[in-house]
This record gives C-alpha cells, structure tokens and sequence, in this order.
C-alpha cells in the first residue's frame, strides 16, 4: 500500500511539474510560444529576453512553488529521503517533458531549486548564492546553472547527506540539458544575460 501511495505521489508530481509557467503565461497573454522564440527553452531567463522582468519574475515563482509543493508536502508526511528524491525528479521530468506540451518543456533549473528548498533554507541559499555569485562574474545564466548543478550534490553530502544520492541524479539531468549551452560556452557562442561592458 505504501508503494502504491508513494507510486501515485510520484506520478501526480510529474503531472504538476508539466504545467510550464512560461507556455501558460504566453497563451494567457497571447504572446508567441517561448519554444519558438529568443533561447527557445520556456524558462524565466527566456522570458526576460523576449518579454520583461514581471513576466520572468511570475515564470520564476511559478516554477519554483510547482517544484517545492509536492517535496514539502512529501518531507511534511515523512516520505523516505529516496521517495522524496523521487518526488523532485517526477517533477523536473514534468516540466522537462510537460504531458501537456507535446513533451516539450524547459531544462528545469527554477523547479530544481524549488525542488531543493524544503531540504533547508542554509542547502537553499548556498545553492542561490552559487548562483547569482557565477552570474555576476560571468554574465552566463547558463554557466550558473551549470556551476549550480555541480555544487549541488556537494553542498547537500555536508548538510543532509541522506538526500545526497537524489540530488545528485537531479543535477546529472539538468547538466544533461544543458550539453547543448556547454557546447556553445565552449566554443564562445554562448550569449550572456548580463554584460557588465555595456
């Protein structure tokens, strides 16, 4: 019985990640889909590229409370930490792969983080300032992303080490998303969020 519950929690996870917050915002405000436009990837730094901060700023909470939701209600009804690592991932896969969208959605970085965030706010703001530290020297939002990923299952073996097998497996998949900007990082065709030059 606890399989079968545990089962359905996953699966009902997956389902919430596919509701992207980009592709939802665009077709309530008729907007052109993100997938086809600017990066391509239905995410909030896509959107601040095509549309302006407001609409990245909702695309952003959107996709992290749809990431954090079911893990805090999972870690609230003492989930085990493999189930709960579960959970987040059904859910990055959703919105990765949205049933909704033709199965295709973005690379999951905000969902990742809202994914993490009921593991602790010191794991959740070290994770941020890892962040926003990589992209202020770099200007790269992928570079952040990616240097995000790495830090990610290191940081949790120090604070909740139980969680650490999961997290690890979340952050293999979203550097699996972003082979394609490693690609273009490396070859200097990568386009920068912020340009201190300017």
């Amino acid at each position: 019985m606890i399989i079968l519950i545990s089962l359905l929690f996953i699966f009902c996870s997956y389902l919430l990640g596919g509701l992207n917050g980009a592709i939802l915002l665009c077709r309530i405000k008729g907007w052109e889909d993100p997938r086809l436009a600017g990066s391509k990837n239905p995410g909030s730094t896509n959107m601040l590229r095509l549309h302006h901060a407001q609409a990245a700023s909702a695309v952003l909470i959107f996709d992290l409370l749809k990431g954090t939701l079911p893990v805090y209600l999972a870690y609230f009804l003492g989930f085990s930490p493999l189930c709960i690592g579960f959970i987040g991932i059904a859910t990055c896969l959703g919105h990765i792969f949205p049933p909704y969208f033709e199965f295709k959605g973005g690379k999951g970085v905000a969902t990742s983080l809202g994914v993490l965030l009921p593991l602790g706010t010191n794991m959740s703001g070290l994770l941020v300032l890892t962040w926003l530290l990589t992209l202020a020297i770099s200007g790269y939002a992928s570079l952040a992303a990616i240097i995000t990923a790495i830090a990610a299952p290191i940081i949790i073996e120090q604070i909740k080490p139980e969680f650490t097998l999961p997290v690890l497996m979340l952050s293999i998949l979203i550097l699996l998303r972003h082979v394609s900007n490693i690609k273009r990082l490396l070859s200097g065709k990568e386009k920068k969020i912020v340009n201190w030059k300017q």
